[in-house]
């Protein structure tokens, strides 16, 4: 797969919440960052190693049966309600809103993610291509507290009580509080991705990028370039993803699709 990663894309690369790719069913509101499934645009592959960020909204009663993946790190940011879980090595658990789970799915895994639930229920799934293929599958599910501070979900070293995947990436969430300004976190990759998942974030930095953020919105820039000095919640509250990222990636072969037609 091709990824916008390397320093010839544009310092800013903005991805309007509108103009994701969309897939809909009686069951299933699906928002894609990236490519994925029937969607798929050679401008919108990744970027650097991050291939996926869905923002699925899915029925009570239903979900996704067994599916197959491979050779992919698949982290799954529960949002609202709950979703259960099943898989090919032997884990069977429900996944609440404010827990993360990290999935390597590796020689391969199959499962199913249904809610059981009698209300809908959100989520954002998000797939980062692994250093290698072919490494031993492996779960890993936990409860983060969130605040208007940067909470580590996933960090190389595991580190204040994150989880690790199989590449160098840093995951953080917070939710700022309007009026208080949050700056980026120092450590990391070279290539960062602002995900907003709910409210409205304004922005302080150099006039390349939009000054504020909706709920949807994406954001990638090149660490060097330092466009964004702080950021801040437009309103009562805002809730975003932070990613920090390598800039090289493998060329390995994505993980199967979710059926979503």
């Amino acid at each position: 797969m091709q990824s916008v990663e390397t320093r010839q894309a544009p310092t800013v690369i903005f991805r309007p919440a509108a103009e994701r790719f969309h897939s809909r069913l009686d069951w299933l509101d699906s928002w894609h960052t990236f490519s994925f499934a029937g969607h798929v645009d050679p401008n919108w592959m990744g970027f650097g190693p991050l291939r996926v960020i869905n923002d699925d909204t899915i029925a009570a009663g239903k979900g996704f049966g067994m599916h197959p993946h491979r050779d992919m790190e698949i982290i799954t940011v529960m949002v609202d309600g709950e979703l259960s879980h099943k898989d090919s090595i032997g884990h069977s658990a429900v996944i609440h809103a404010g827990e993360v789970q990290r999935m390597s799915a590796g020689t391969g895994i199959t499962h199913s993610e249904i809610n059981r639930t009698t209300e809908p229920c959100r989520l954002l799934q998000i797939w980062i291509e692994p250093e290698k293929q072919g490494i031993p599958t492996a779960y890993e599910q936990k409860s983060f507290p969130i605040d208007s501070q940067w909470t580590p979900l996933i960090a190389p070293e595991g580190n204040r009580g994150a989880m690790r995947i199989a590449r160098s990436v840093h995951l953080w969430r917070a939710r700022p509080n309007q009026g208080s300004h949050l700056t980026l976190p120092a450590t990391g990759g070279s290539l960062l991705w602002l995900q907003v998942i709910n409210g409205t974030v304004n922005l302080n930095g150099s006039d390349a990028v939009p000054k504020r953020l909706q709920q949807g919105d994406g954001l990638g820039f090149h660490r060097m370039d330092a466009v964004i000095d702080d950021l801040s919640a437009a309103e009562a509250e805002a809730d975003v993803l932070l990613f920090a990222l390598p800039s090289h990636t493998t060329s390995g072969q994505c993980g199967a699709d979710h059926v979503v037609s």
